[in-house]
């Protein structure tokens, strides 16, 4: 009999072992991802929380029929973003309208403009928190990737690299491009100009 607290002490690697051992532990794994990976999925894709729901019951299978390629050597949170991520992109690939659809609140909007992301201060007072938001939606999935793992959900630059499989070295390169890129399409909003996209 598993009791309700065998979760709070162990590591994701332990609650993995004892899964392959009794996959009744994989509630716990469950448990502790799910609010996580519903809020990532959704301000990656904009979609409805029913989409939500069904996308992250999809991932949650695909990871247990997968958990025993799990390399411990790697963060299992990495590894669960990664197959998140992948499944979500997969879906919003087969139905265009979810594309460049991304759904960050004020909230996460602040979290970028005031992180080590070096958006100036003033730029909440250049453009309002829809127009931003506008701005970032406009921008290839690469770049709205990246600065959503980074500046909204937290992770350092190793754990995106292994969610995207991507060197360290692209994925900095990639926040230092997004970044002059928005900086660049925020003056232009201000003046007027039409975003003309970016590769």
């Amino acid at each position: 009999m598993i009791k309700k607290s065998d979760d709070k002490h162990k590591t994701d690697a332990q609650l993995v072992t004892l899964t392959l051992k009794n996959q009744d532990y994989y509630y716990y794994l469950m448990k502790r991802y799910e609010s996580a990976l519903m809020n990532y999925i959704q301000r990656l894709s904009g979609m409805n929380r029913m989409d939500i729901q069904d996308i992250l019951q999809e991932v949650f299978i695909l990871a247990y029929q997968n958990l025993n390629d799990y390399n411990k050597n790697f963060k299992f949170s990495s590894w669960i973003y990664r197959i998140a991520r992948n499944y979500t992109i997969s879906v919003m690939r087969k139905n265009p309208k979810y594309f460049q659809n991304i759904s960050w609140d004020e909230h996460d909007l602040e979290q970028l403009i005031k992180s080590d992301f070096n958006l100036e201060d003033s730029l909440i007072q250049k453009i309002d928190y829809e127009n931003l938001l506008a701005i970032i939606n406009l921008l290839p999935l690469k770049y709205k990737e990246v600065l959503l793992l980074k500046f909204v959900e937290g992770k350092d630059y190793q754990e995106i690299g292994d969610i995207l499989r991507k060197p360290i070295g692209t994925v900095g390169t990639l926040i230092n491009r997004a970044r002059k890129i928005l900086l660049k399409e925020i003056d232009k909003h201000r003046a007027g100009e039409k975003y003309d996209g970016h590769k």
